[in-house]
């Protein structure tokens, strides 16, 4: 008789031995690569939505203390856009460096580059961590599933 709130498990290429479960308007939780053994385990209370999946893959590059991670993502076969991730090394309080952020992405991403994230006013100044960073993708791929649903006409 409950209605089922949404849970999204996810994985990064950066932390390998750690999977992410990322509750709809709630916390994410960190847990090791066997949390998808134990979903499994527990089909009965949850249902998978596999036809859901999304994901983004490309390459990562290093320029000084800055990675920069170009994806493309993809919803099943077809590719549905474009993720750029920017990391500055040094600072682990977000909100330390977003003005140094915006500049440099500014300068390869001109006009394009976001505002502040979200999950930066949550975050004031507390360290950033990996599940901050699942939170930004889990956003990305909202949108872009919201954008599938839509259809789209006269575009060559």
């Amino acid at each position: 008789g409950q209605t089922g709130k949404l849970m999204y498990v996810m994985h990064n290429s950066e932390y390998p031995l750690s999977c992410f479960a990322l509750f709809e308007n709630g916390p994410c939780l960190v847990a090791d690569a066997n949390f998808d053994t134990l979903m499994v385990k527990l089909k009965g209370f949850f249902q998978n939505a596999k036809a859901n999946k999304i994901e983004s893959r490309g390459t990562r590059y290093q320029y000084c203390d800055f990675l920069v991670k170009l994806g493309t993502v993809t919803m099943g076969p077809s590719a549905r856009g474009i993720s750029v991730e920017v990391e500055y090394c040094p600072c682990v309080i977000a909100n330390d460096c977003w003005n140094l952020l915006m500049e440099f992405m500014q300068s390869f991403m001109g006009s394009h580059t976001p505002g502040i994230p979200s999950v930066f006013g949550s975050k004031h100044d507390s360290a950033y961590g990996p599940g901050d960073t699942m939170v930004q993708y889990m956003e990305l791929f909202n949108k872009i599933r919201k954008q599938q649903q839509v259809p789209v006409a006269g575009i060559r």
